[in-house]
């Protein structure tokens, strides 16, 4: 009996040290098109948020004493708002802590509605500027809005390119028109006469008519509000009509499927992606790096940013001390100031990113380069 009761005892003990120890689970959703012409960009963010959990995950993460393991909940939303919207609701009961996403506006916008609802906290790179100014407090915006990216390439083209005269397409989504309005605007702020103006929609593959109707109007550049899988048949077919516009656009055209599809049409192309260009500092070299050693490509626009954004989250945990409370967690990201590979992250009173920086590109050998590069 005495024997019998030291091996018990000691089995108590064991138990005690076990759940002391245990680790605790902490899903991150994702939200993102990982299927369809938009798929490239989806499974880059994707990437980027994965790496990230595996980078903490091997570093080992304690909240409140206890350690941590991350698990990503990635959600294909299909670039559909109503798909977006079932998927939010989906990431939302099933318990997960935060999610990094949506990538698309139109998405992002119905789909903020649910999560705010159940008080989950959001990091989104859609740029439509509507997104953040609902009044809700669980968005974090981890890259630049429409008014940074359009208007990047409206100085850009009346600075650098010297155009006088620009025509305006956009494909009718939240995203294409947002970034196309602030093109505008800061393209006729600073003497650009917009000389025409047409729209198409985000599943067409033909422009032919509408690059048409331009040629005969001439202008010095073309601004394109949408995306590669538009963009860079674009790009070509402009070669085709003989059109002598650059073409410009914000960073759903900024990306390696644009130089891909595109091939040497893509040589027209000028684009803005939010935050520096990682070539230019060690920290970004060193994500590229592991970003192509651990896929075997190269990334698209915002893989960096997912990564930023998984572990912006983590440290807004430890500094909470929780991995449970959203509203601690929300309160928290608000007064963030995380130094991250892309930059900066911490967020004015909307949840907009705080002098989000913005680069703009050429695509050269299939791929999106610093322009002066």
């Amino acid at each position: 009996m005495r024997r019998f009761a030291m091996t018990a005892a000691a089995l108590m003990a064991a138990c005690f040290t076990l759940s002391a120890t245990a680790q605790v689970v902490v899903t991150i959703g994702h939200s993102a098109p990982l299927t369809g012409p938009q798929a490239p960009n989806g499974k880059d963010n994707e990437n980027g948020a994965r790496l990230a959990i595996d980078e903490l995950n091997k570093a080992g993460v304690t909240v409140a004493g206890q350690k941590v393991t991350f698990k990503l909940d990635s959600e294909d939303d299909q670039a559909d708002p109503k798909i977006g919207v079932q998927v939010a609701q989906k990431l939302v009961d099933s318990g997960v802590v935060a999610v990094v996403g949506p990538y698309n506006s139109g998405v992002a916008i119905p789909a903020s509605r649910v999560y705010n609802t159940g008080n989950v906290p959001m990091l989104p790179v859609a740029s439509n500027p509507a997104l953040t100014k609902q009044g809700f407090r669980n968005i974090f915006r981890i890259g630049a809005s429409d008014e940074q990216l359009g208007g990047t390439m409206g100085q850009f083209a009346a600075k650098t390119l010297k155009a006088k005269t620009a025509a305006v397409i956009d494909d009718r989504t939240a995203y294409g028109q947002g970034v196309a309005e602030q093109f505008t605007k800061v393209a006729k702020a600073n003497g650009i006469q917009i000389i025409d103006q047409e729209f198409t929609s985000s599943s067409a593959t033909d422009f032919l008519g509408i690059l048409t109707n331009i040629k005969s109007k001439n202008p010095d550049v073309i601004f394109f509000g949408g995306y590669a899988a538009q963009g860079a048949p674009m790009a070509k077919q402009m070669r085709q009509r003989g059109l002598r516009a650059k073409l410009l656009g914000g960073d759903g055209i900024c990306s390696a499927d644009m130089g891909k599809v595109a091939g040497d049409a893509a040589s027209i192309v000028y684009c803005a992606q939010g935050g520096i260009a990682l070539e230019k500092t060690a920290a970004g070299r060193e994500f590229l790096e592991k970003y192509k050693a651990a896929y075997n490509i190269d990334t698209q626009v915002y893989a960096v940013s997912y990564y930023d954004g998984v572990k912006l989250l983590a440290d807004a945990m430890v500094k909470a001390g929780t991995t449970t409370d959203k509203a601690k967690l929300t309160a928290q990201l608000a007064k963030e100031n995380y130094k991250g590979v892309a930059g900066t992250y911490s967020f004015d009173e909307y949840g907009d990113l705080k002098g989000a920086p913005t680069t703009v590109y050429t695509i050269k050998n299939g791929l999106p380069v610093p322009y002066g590069q």
